[in-house]
């Protein structure tokens, strides 16, 4: 099983934002991510980018390397991105959004993801916990889909 960790716009400045977002970095994320990802005989590409098109590359690029799902953390482009949405919805692949904070304790901008209905499943609040929430799920869905293979 291949899956992409997707870390979208300020996720590179992680454990040196507001508090909320919790003191783990994003290296130190994706260092759990890859602990837990070998005990289960997962693969992992971790991809951050700021910018909208290479988050939309990416997932092309996932998709077309054969990847099974993706963890997605879009941060601020979850209250705006239809081309995000586009995309998820183009590659057809099963994807877990996740957010460091609790999006529905913070302002009311922030309460409606557009990405979410597209997406298997959603891990919020939970700070760096979220991706890894988010990683055993996928993999529990994916399995589940392939007939527990």
């Amino acid at each position: 099983m291949k899956l992409l960790i997707l870390h979208g716009p300020n996720l590179n400045l992680s454990g040196q934002r507001e508090t909320l977002y919790g003191s783990e970095t994003m290296e130190d994320i994706n260092e759990l991510l890859r602990r837990h990802a070998e005990q289960e005989g997962v693969e992992l590409r971790f991809v951050q980018s700021n910018h909208e098109g290479t988050l939309i590359d990416e997932l092309h690029r996932a998709r077309a390397d054969g990847f099974d799902g993706v963890i997605f953390n879009p941060g601020g482009l979850t209250f705006y991105s239809y081309a995000l949405r586009d995309a998820l919805t183009a590659v057809d692949l099963a994807t877990v959004e996740v957010h460091l904070s609790n999006l529905h304790q913070r302002e009311a901008f922030r309460h409606h993801s557009i990405l979410a209905a597209v997406c298997v499943g959603q891990v919020m609040g939970f700070r760096g916990q979220s991706y890894v929430l988010g990683l055993q799920g996928l993999i529990g869905f994916l399995r589940d889909k392939a007939g527990g293979a």
